[in-house]
């Protein structure tokens, strides 16, 4: 399926291939496919190694020699002769081998023509952890998401809505009422599937009919998530933790205010008892943090509290998953309590598929706007609406106060701008930048 992410990896090519490349990104969102595709269509040759599988690659270069040594080593291993000149090399599973990750500087610095690719499940987590060994500087990062909306629609071969939806954005102009309510309903089963690759190929395998959907797939995704905690921490007690943060994170969000509470994790629970297992879910990426912003002022980021936040899921199926949300009360739009915070979540994702920090803002208990984005135009209030009941207090205090260039509001609307408010429909999100 095409990923957005292939033309970052193709731009790496062609400006900055000197660097070794690592790609960060949770598990099962496609780091191997898309990256196995690109090796295979830009580069004359390749070599995959998988370090999960391939041990002993990790055994010569876990040996006290130098790098090189290391390096012809493994091609005697792999019984390659490796052009160097047109050869891409890609560890999968980099996870496994601190050493290769510090090796990436020997790569980087080396007169001879290295080509050198990294992906894993975890780096996150174990990039903070290699604290001094850590190449900086010698590697260009990449951060991989799960499919947002635009992919989906493109993996449903909807490349023209795609282009009218881009088109309507921009123009702030109804889009075809048909075309519409159609964009509506594909955005409802994106709800169900959620955007892991594994469950949109088999939604589409089984023709967007969400009965014969396999709902499997994200419960054992879920599973395997649960399963890193136990694996890859090693103090059980943490893992416990950790695990017990991210089964809260559907009722944390369904509490009135939306925030993160400490003490809805266990009686007389504290920051400084859980701040080591929250540091790691969010390094893992399959949480994303959204801090609150003390006042709208340049540069937003300079002036977040970030003790105060919401934290959101990574995959908006999981989130459903988690919840027990039966599929036909999604298609059909019977939801009431948690059709909010799944709106919420779901423009969350899509926010940071576009590399947009989430922050929100609020004004004690008089109002509060569920996103801030800072482009071009300046700072730019967005509010979340699960429907059509577009009436919002805290959005229109904002304006009042703050006088931004305009304000966002995304909700089932078709697009259109009035009072200042820029209306996006759901679907549209993928639009904002």
């Amino acid at each position: 399926m095409e990923r957005k992410i292939y033309q970052e990896l193709v731009n790496w090519k062609n400006t900055n291939i000197e660097k070794p490349l690592m790609v960060i990104g949770a598990r099962q969102i496609g780091k191997t496919y898309i990256i196995n595709e690109f090796c295979k269509n830009e580069f004359k040759e390749y070599i995959y190694i998988n370090l999960l599988e391939q041990t002993e690659i990790i055994k010569i270069f876990q040996e006290e020699i130098n790098t090189a040594e290391k390096f012809n080593r493994m091609k005697i291993y792999l019984d390659k002769d490796i052009d160097l000149e047109n050869t891409i090399i890609f560890f999968d599973e980099v996870q496994e081998c601190e050493e290769i990750i510090s090796a990436l500087k020997y790569f980087n610095e080396s007169d001879e023509p290295f080509k050198i690719i990294c992906a894993g499940s975890l780096l996150g987590v174990k990039l903070k952890r290699m604290h001094s060994s850590f190449p900086v500087g010698k590697v260009k990062m990449l951060n991989m998401y799960p499919m947002d909306f635009e992919e989906f629609l493109i993996a449903n071969a909807s490349k023209s809505l795609v282009e009218e939806i881009k088109k309507c954005y921009q123009e702030n102009k109804p889009m075809d009422s048909v075309l519409h309510e159609k964009a509506l309903n594909l955005y409802r089963l994106y709800l169900c599937v959620g955007g892991m690759p594994e469950a949109v190929k088999n939604i589409l395998a089984n023709e967007k009919d969400i009965l014969k959907f396999d709902k499997t797939i994200i419960e054992d995704i879920y599973q395997s998530y649960l399963n890193d905690m136990n694996k890859y921490v090693t103090n059980k007690f943490e893992a416990v933790k950790i695990e017990t943060i991210y089964k809260s994170i559907p009722s944390q969000l369904g509490n009135m205010s939306n925030k993160f509470q400490y003490g809805k994790l266990a009686s007389n629970a504290r920051k400084r008892d859980y701040e080591t297992a929250l540091n790691w879910l969010l390094s893992s990426t399959m949480v994303y943090k959204c801090p609150l912003l003390k006042k709208p002022e340049i540069p937003p980021l300079g002036f977040i509290i970030d003790d105060y936040f919401k934290l959101y899921l990574s995959d908006i199926g999981i989130l459903l998953n988690m919840l027990q949300v039966k599929y036909n009360d999604i298609i059909l739009d019977n939801l009431l309590q948690y059709k909010g915070i799944i709106a919420e979540n779901y423009v969350a994702t899509q926010l940071v598929s576009n590399h947009i920090p989430l922050i929100y803002w609020e004004s004690g208990n008089q109002a509060e706007v569920d996103f801030i984005l800072y482009n071009d135009d300046g700072i730019i209030p967005i509010e979340v609406k699960a429907n059509n009941n577009v009436g919002s207090q805290s959005l229109n205090i904002y304006m009042k106060r703050f006088k931004p260039k305009y304000g966002i509001r995304i909700s089932t609307k078709n697009f259109g701008f009035d009072n200042n408010i820029k209306s996006i429909p759901l679907y549209a999100t993928f639009c904002i930048r």
